[in-house]
């Protein structure tokens, strides 16, 4: 009975904001990219999912945490660091879902200048060149330039269609091959295809010195995720019993509930930061 209010209550909640999340006059076009969440959004493969869809989100999976955590416990400590764990989740699986999409595309880029570089050969320009790529490219990136191509038979704009291969993409080598590409459009020359096969070489050598450093590195990883989750485990089975419960629930039980929670949280950040390898950053992205 006590879930099923809160279920209630829940859903009571999220239909009191529905006007202010999904207004019946939105727009479809969207504002400029300048957003922390939209940017992440784009850069994790959902970029047609609004900011304000992430929060509700975000906001659904607090209460549910929460609600879970003072079911089981009957702690209000627990219920408030399980919501604010449930509201960080949504955000760190975004951040990991960018972190393997750019590892799995990492080794496509060499190929996408390949084919650039042999599209050049043959005599297409290079709009053509590029809109190729729709054919021809890795499974995983084809879309993007389908909707270039596309793009670009609709409107005859070569900088246009760019900026929203761009977007679509939201990775920071394809921002390297997008802005060469821009570059020897705007400029001319007859080097094109030297600096693609550079950037080939350049990307190949990167994913692979990459991939062996983070083979090498991934028990780092694993043992901050075992460390930071075994205690909180083993404090959820003990206060479950009702002794556990009312020794947790004194004024020192909350306190050492709650310097737990940030030594956890401090010492994720430094496993994470020992083991992260820099990421390069996007051009004008």
């Amino acid at each position: 009975m006590t879930l099923l209010l809160g279920a209630m209550l829940a859903a009571g909640l999220v239909l009191v904001a529905s006007p202010w999340l999904w207004p019946a006059g939105a727009r479809r076009e969207r504002p400029p990219r300048d957003g922390a969440l939209l940017r992440l959004l784009g850069e994790s493969g959902y970029g047609r999912t609004s900011p304000r869809t992430l929060i509700a989100v975000m906001i659904a999976a607090a209460l549910g945490a929460a609600a879970i955590a003072w079911l089981l416990t009957s702690l209000p400590v627990l219920g408030v660091l399980a919501g604010l764990a449930g509201a960080v989740a949504p955000v760190l699986y975004l951040r990991g879902r960018r972190l393997r999409l750019r590892k799995a595309r990492r080794q496509l880029w060499p190929d996408v200048c390949d084919l650039l570089v042999a599209a050049i050969r043959v005599g297409l320009s290079l709009p053509d060149a590029v809109a190729s790529l729709a054919d021809t490219a890795p499974q995983a990136v084809r879309p993007a330039f389908a909707v270039f191509a596309r793009d670009l038979r609709a409107t005859g704009r070569f900088e246009t269609s760019l900026d929203r291969l761009k977007s679509t993409l939201a990775d920071p080598i394809a921002d390297r091959i997008v802005e060469t590409l821009r570059m020897a459009r705007q400029v001319g020359g007859t080097e094109l295809t030297g600096v693609l096969r550079a950037l080939s070489s350049s990307v190949r050598a990167d994913a692979a010195l990459r991939g062996e450093v983070e083979a090498r590195q991934s028990w780092i990883r694993g043992a901050a995720v075992l460390g930071s989750v075994a205690p909180w485990v083993i404090l959820a089975l003990l206060a479950m019993r009702p002794e556990g419960a009312r020794a947790y629930s004194t004024p020192e039980g909350v306190m050492v509930i709650c310097v737990g929670a940030i030594v956890s949280v401090l010492a994720y950040r430094i496993m994470l930061r020992i083991g992260r390898l820099p990421e390069p950053g996007r051009w004008f992205g």
